[in-house]
C-alpha cells in the first residue's frame, strides 16, 4: 500500500483552466484525473489510423513524447517491457511524437525495439487537447475512457505499483 501511495503521489494532475475561449465557444473538455480523456484520431507510422474512443474496453496509456527528448527516450525500454506484459491483458499504449520528420521517429522506434503504437502529432493537436505542459508527459486511461493518473516526467513504467494499479484498473468492469 505505501508503495501505491509513492506512486500516486508522484502523479501529477495537470493545472487546467476551464470556461469560455475568446470566441464565446465552450472550452474542450480539461484533460484531468477523474474526467473523460479528450478523443482524438491520428495515423501511425505503419499508415493505421487510430482513434482513442475505439480503445473503449482498454486500459490505455497516452504517452507524449519528442525524439529530441532525453528523458522520453530513457524511459522507452520500460514503456516496451511494460507493453510486452501487459498488452494481452487488455493494455494499449499509444505513444504520441511531437515530432515532424517521421523517419527521425521511425530509426528511433527501430533503435528502441518499440513494440507499441508511434502516432504523429506534427501539429500538436493531442498536445493541446491534452494540455500538454512539456515531454515526456503519459495519461493513464480506465476502461471507460476515463485519465485516472497523470505523470509529467520520466517514469519507469516496470515498477510494481505501476502493475498494481494497471490490474486494478484491468479488473473494474466496463
Amino acid at each position: 500500500m505505501r508503495g501505491l501511495r509513492v506512486f500516486l503521489w508522484g502523479l501529477v494532475v495537470l493545472p487546467l483552466a476551464a470556461g469560455m475561449g475568446c470566441s464565446g465557444e465552450k472550452a474542450p473538455a480539461k484533460a484531468e484525473v477523474g474526467r473523460p480523456a479528450p478523443d482524438f484520431e491520428l495515423v501511425g507510422l505503419d499508415g493505421t489510423t487510430w482513434r482513442l474512443s475505439d480503445l473503449r474496453g482498454k486500459v490505455v496509456f497516452v504517452n507524449l513524447w519528442a525524439t529530441w527528448c532525453p528523458p522520453c527516450r530513457e524511459e522507452i525500454p520500460s514503456m516496451v517491457r511494460f507493453y510486452r506484459r501487459y498488452r494481452a491483458k487488455g493494455v494499449e499504449i499509444l505513444a504520441v511524437s511531437e515530432d515532424r520528420d517521421p523517419a527521425a521517429v521511425r530509426a528511433m522506434g527501430m533503435r528502441q525495439a518499440v513494440a507499441f503504437p508511434v502516432l504523429m502529432d506534427r501539429d500538436k493537436l493531442v498536445y493541446g487537447l491534452y494540455r500538454a505542459t512539456g515531454v515526456p508527459e503519459t495519461h493513464l486511461i480506465d476502461k471507460k475512457g476515463v485519465i485516472r493518473h497523470s505523470v509529467i516526467g520520466p517514469f519507469d513504467w516496470e515498477a510494481p505499483e505501476v502493475a498494481r494499479a494497471v490490474d486494478q484498473l484491468l479488473q473494474e468492469p466496463l
